[in-house]
């Protein structure tokens, strides 16, 4: 088979660059087909905002979407500040937050953003009873909560 002379070599392609966990700003959604569908393209959107805010790119900066069966199982993401997106039957993080994180922003049977205000521990959760609602609740997190998440995050 002959190599078409547009297609790269793997000899010249740059190897992935290393992602260095001590800076990550994980935004974590469910590992489950409702999660990767409908709360991925929600929270991918928060992680570019994140990043640009910083001053990154929108797809290369510390904050990074990944699914809760990594960031449950890797010990140095869970140091980190941490934004979960997702109902807790979807998102697993979700679901351990739900009693220990406190309300801060809720719409009664429709959306809820979990977080201690002051951020003095940045975690925080967001989640709706449907795909727009949790993105409803992603848009008050930005508008109340995101520049001191952010501020906590880059202490």
């Amino acid at each position: 088979m002959d190599a078409d002379a547009s297609s790269p070599n793997p000899t010249d392609t740059p190897a992935d660059p290393v992602i260095d966990t001590e800076r990550v700003i994980p935004v974590v959604v469910g590992a489950t087909l409702e999660g990767e569908a409908h709360d991925r393209p929600v929270a991918q959107r928060l992680a570019e905002l994140i990043n640009r805010t910083l001053g990154h790119e929108a797809d290369s900066g510390p904050a990074l979407v990944c699914t809760d069966l990594w960031y449950l199982n890797d010990e140095s993401l869970r140091a980190r500040p941490t934004i979960s997106v997702g109902r807790p039957d979807r998102n697993a993080l979700s679901a351990y937050l739900g009693d220990k994180a406190p309300s801060a922003f809720v719409v009664d049977d429709v959306l809820m953003v979990q977080a201690d205000p002051e951020m003095t521990e940045a975690v925080v959760c967001c989640w709706g009873i449907d795909a727009r609602a949790t993105g409803w609740a992603v848009d008050a997190f930005v508008e109340k909560y995101l520049d001191a998440f952010i501020e906590a995050a880059v202490r």
